[in-house]
């Protein structure tokens, strides 16, 4: 039986914590909140996005790729 990784992501502001974007998890809201954090090219606002393997993470003008050993 296989898994569905389907429903396998981390939230935008954890993968940003786990990545050092700020010191505290209230730092990383802020700057989500500021709309400087795109991911896949688009500006994104919610801290808890959905991410999932092969999404792409920019923030400070670098780009982070979300891999599967920072899946749930």
């Amino acid at each position: 039986m296989t898994q569905d990784t389907s429903t396998e992501y981390i939230e935008l502001n954890a993968f940003l914590r786990i990545n050092g974007a700020a010191g505290t998890g209230g730092k990383v809201k802020i700057l989500i909140k500021s709309g400087c954090v795109k991911v896949n090219g688009e500006t994104e606002t919610r801290n808890k996005k959905k991410l999932h393997a092969g999404d792409i993470v920019e923030y400070l003008g670098k780009e982070h790729a979300v891999k599967e050993e920072f899946i749930r």
